[in-house]
């Protein structure tokens, strides 16, 4: 795990809890519509199905509530901070092993979530498979978890368009360009992803004015497919989906930043 910098960004937690809700209501409402045989198709996720995706972003959520149900951990510094999330999570993933009903899954969840989350404190820490997170930036992993797997559904039922809550991607898409700019500190590439991040990564001679030598920009959702290993980056490139200028603008050995 790299080490973690001192943070700078900083979420509200109050549109980060909005954001997490309003992004499972809309994959709750997708799933609602799939048809039972499109459950058992494959996925770009080795091994995962649809039924998997599906249940996998209720349980994403469920973990908040089912941590929240339970007496909190002993008061203290958290194990786990923002900047070192991504590169802890292979071991918090996985297919499903039990196949409940998923109309009463994400009822169950939705219920319990919306009963216990607002009166929760944000600085209340919840244990995680990684160690204990302030709630707060449990909730930012969780705009990851959703946004992530909503673009793998998506991308499993074509046609299915489940959209993404503006404020569910613009924290998906910081932290994981925060992840970067950690995993290849310093300033001599600047990327940039409108309209929600721009990070400096990369050693070398650092820019402080003008246009910056090395410049890659691309958008949310190819930020977010590059990120999480979904998309190679040779192939975004080509395809005219990221620019990158300047000698030292090939992020191709840094990416994936989710490990997962």
């Amino acid at each position: 795990m790299p080490p973690a910098k001192k943070r700078s960004r900083s979420y509200d937690p109050a549109k980060t809890r909005t954001a997490v809700l309003a992004q499972f209501t809309h994959v709750r409402e997708a799933v609602a519509r799939l048809a039972p045989d499109v459950l058992g198709r494959p996925t770009r996720l080795a091994g995962w199905t649809v039924y998997d995706l599906a249940a996998h972003l209720a349980r994403a959520v469920d973990v908040v509530a089912r941590n929240l149900a339970e007496p909190a951990p002993t008061p203290g510094r958290p194990e786990v901070t923002l900047p070192q999330w991504p590169f802890a999570t292979a071991t918090g993933a996985g297919a499903e092993t039990t196949r409940p009903d998923l109309a009463a899954l994400y009822a169950d969840v939705a219920t319990r979530t919306e009963r216990l989350l607002p009166d929760a404190e944000d600085t209340r820490l919840v244990r995680t498979v990684l160690g204990t997170m302030t709630l707060a930036d449990y909730l930012v992993t969780r705009t990851v978890e959703l946004c992530v797997h909503t673009d793998d559904l998506n991308d499993a039922v074509p046609g299915l368009d489940i959209p993404y809550d503006r404020q569910a991607l613009a924290a998906c898409t910081r932290l994981l360009a925060d992840a970067l700019a950690v995993k290849a500190p310093g300033g001599s590439v600047e990327v940039r992803i409108p309209p929600y991040a721009v990070v400096q990564c990369v050693e070398g001679p650092k820019h402080t004015r003008g246009t910056p030598p090395n410049v890659v920009e691309t958008d949310p959702l190819t930020w977010l497919r590059l990120a999480a290993g979904r998309r190679a980056w040779a192939d975004e490139r080509d395809g005219g989906r990221v620019s990158a200028s300047g000698e030292r603008a090939d992020l191709s050995a840094l990416l994936p930043v989710l490990s997962r």
